[in-house]
């Protein structure tokens, strides 16, 4: 128990306190001249950090493109990863374990890795993808203002559904057979079978993955990131965690670890909010 504890305070804990500590200073120089010079210390500033955080547009803005990211990724990602978690669970495919493998394969590269490999299947000059819209009349720029959000959620749907739908369909083999049977004696059909019974039993697992999506979108870090090396149109606060990374190496004003730390926080509270209503939304569902 005890090397747990150690353990646990030493790689959960104490970040959170340290960053805690941090959010109540910001770093000021002293005894420079007229042309500056001087060195950094860190001054004990209150809650003018949070203050900071909370009046900065730049934060809300990257907050409400996270928001409209959200909205169109996490429907669309739940969507398919059920579609194909109901599929695997019928006796329409063969060989599941191998289409189980190819769709959870994206998940296993890191997301920096993803995001690369995209953001050249998004680069007009080279991407077939391109190319081939192009060809049958369809152009398209993926770094186009309006697109941008799109693009990234295109490549986390990538990424996650194979995950996601793992958590589907452990739900769906979870559910015991005899209900089939009984449907099947009462006349029911595949679909109805699907309807009735299969998509209310998964109700949990889809408020568990819904809450792990969002809890993820509120993180959106690596795509905006990467995709800035080919789009100078993207800010560095296009996102809130891409705002605290600049903040603390100082390509931001006020910089520092203390307004990023800031950032940090106030984005964990929100995410702790959502997890508050997740436990609710929960209890709810398992009193029906």
């Amino acid at each position: 128990m005890l090397p747990f504890v150690i353990l646990f305070s030493l790689v959960f804990i104490l970040p959170i306190v340290w960053a805690i500590y941090s959010s109540f200073f910001r770093q000021v120089s002293t005894g420079g001249g007229a042309y500056g010079g001087g060195t950094l210390v860190n001054k004990f500033v209150g809650l003018t950090n949070f203050q900071y955080v909370f009046t900065s547009r730049n934060f809300w803005m990257g907050c409400g493109r996270v928001l409209i990211y959200t909205i169109i990724q996490v429907p669309v990602m739940m969507g398919i990863a059920l579609a194909l978690a109901m599929v695997l669970d019928s006796f329409i495919v063969k060989h599941v374990v191998g289409f189980r493998l190819s769709y959870f394969l994206p998940y296993a590269i890191p997301g920096a890795v993803a995001s690369i490999i995209w953001v050249f299947l998004y680069n007009d000059q080279i991407s077939p993808i391109v190319k081939g819209l192009k060809a049958i009349g369809i152009p398209v720029n993926f770094f186009a203002p309006g697109m941008r959000i799109v693009s990234m959620a295109n490549i986390t749907t990538w990424t996650f559904t194979g995950y996601n739908m793992l958590i589907f369909l452990a739900a769906l083999q979870a559910i015991p057979h005899d209900l089939y049977e009984a449907a099947r004696i009462d006349g029911a059909n595949n679909f109805q079978i699907a309807m009735k019974i299969k998509l209310p039993n998964v109700r949990g697992a889809a408020l568990l993955a819904v809450l792990l999506s969002i809890v993820g979108s509120i993180q959106l870090f690596n795509e905006p990131q990467i995709m800035q090396t080919m789009d100078q149109g993207i800010s560095k606060s296009y996102t809130p965690m891409m705002m605290a990374l600049n903040t603390s190496q100082g390509s931001l004003t006020p910089g520092g670890d203390g307004p990023a730390s800031a950032i940090a926080i106030v984005m964990a509270l929100i995410a702790g909010v959502l997890a508050i209503g997740y436990a609710f939304a929960e209890s709810k569902v398992n009193e029906q």
